[in-house]
């Protein structure tokens, strides 16, 4: 029988204190706390006489390999201490099975303006994106030489092929024209640019704001290096809530595609900007799709599912809007 998180925190709690008070002697730790999230990992929270941490485990069971692969997070979050790109800080790492790490747990708000509840202040949100917008160019200058070593980089080609693998496996009824969209992509992959580190699922609800602004980037399960346009592409899905009809929120106020790519550029060319575009929204309209199929085949039962359909249309029609 599989273990509870509560359970498993229970077991790992003590090898936490252990590895904890044997780097810093005297230190106090309290018993590990649930967190919410932690979709591809088990997280907690842990009070010690130095401040809160986040302790991230492989789950009881899983392989640490991909999303699974905690040590991976750690090693990307300790290269990146000495640079200007704000991430926790990493205070102890145990590779003994499951794997885990402790990190600073950052006080801030990630929440995604068009999407999550509270809603953001409309002022305060645009703020935030801005904000958002004008750190990409610090993380996509990261030496690539100081990044762990975690092969090739993804072409764009490779990461339509990798989210066509997902759109192809959802019912044709449940992604209108999803096909559509796959084929005129495919039939304009722009020429890879210099490949930088790339988080992934960059956006502000992977964000701790304080206020007005950032203070730490969080959840680097999916980090590779890779083309900085596929970054800016995801990115912009979330700055327009009309991509999210039934589910999400139009924002007044926010800054225009236009803004945020002026920002996020950082004095560099962007060429073939559109297709990046489009390649985000036939992305999230991939993982949306497989969601909904995961319900309706009783797999992962959540009725929430059943609000997709109008936002997965919208994304596949926006998308090949950016294709003409």
């Amino acid at each position: 029988m599989s273990r509870t998180a509560s359970e498993h925190a229970a077991l790992l709690g003590p090898r936490v204190a252990q590895v904890l008070c044997a780097e810093n002697s005297g230190l106090e730790v309290g018993a590990l706390e649930v967190l919410p999230g932690g979709h591809s990992g088990l997280t907690y929270r842990v009070d010690t006489s130095d401040g809160p941490l986040v302790v991230k485990a492989v789950p009881p069971g899983q392989r640490a390999v991909g999303r699974h692969d905690m040590l991976r997070q750690a090693r990307i979050l300790q290269a990146l201490a000495p640079t200007a790109v704000l991430v926790p800080e990493v205070r102890a790492v145990d590779d003994s099975g499951p794997a885990w790490f402790a990190m600073d747990l950052v006080a801030g708000e990630s929440l995604e303006p068009v999407l999550d509840d509270p809603a953001v202040p409309a002022e305060l949100a645009a703020i935030r994106m801005a904000h958002a917008a004008r750190m990409l160019p610090a993380l996509h200058e990261v030496p690539v030489s100081e990044v762990p070593a975690e092969g090739a980089p993804l072409t764009p080609a490779e990461e339509l092929d990798r989210w066509s693998r997902t759109m192809d496996a959802v019912p044709a009824e449940l992604v209108p024209d999803g096909a559509r969209l796959r084929d005129r992509l495919a039939a304009s992959v722009p020429t890879a640019v210099a490949s930088v580190l790339v988080h992934g699922d960059y956006r502000l609800g992977n964000m701790l704001s304080q206020g007005e602004y950032p203070v730490a980037l969080i959840d680097w399960e999916i980090w590779n290096l890779g083309d900085p346009r596929v970054e800016l592409g995801w990115f912009l899905v979330f700055a327009d809530g009309s991509n999210f009809p039934g589910v999400g929120r139009e924002v007044a106020g926010l800054p225009t595609e236009e803004e945020l790519l002026t920002l996020a550029a950082g004095g560099r060319e962007l060429p073939d900007q559109q297709w990046f575009n489009a390649l985000g929204r036939f992305k999230m309209a991939a993982i949306m799709g497989h969601n909904l199929r995961r319900h309706r085949e009783g797999r992962h039962h959540d009725p929430a599912q059943e609000q997709l359909p109008a936002t997965i249309s919208r994304l596949i029609e926006t998308g090949l809007e950016r294709l003409l």
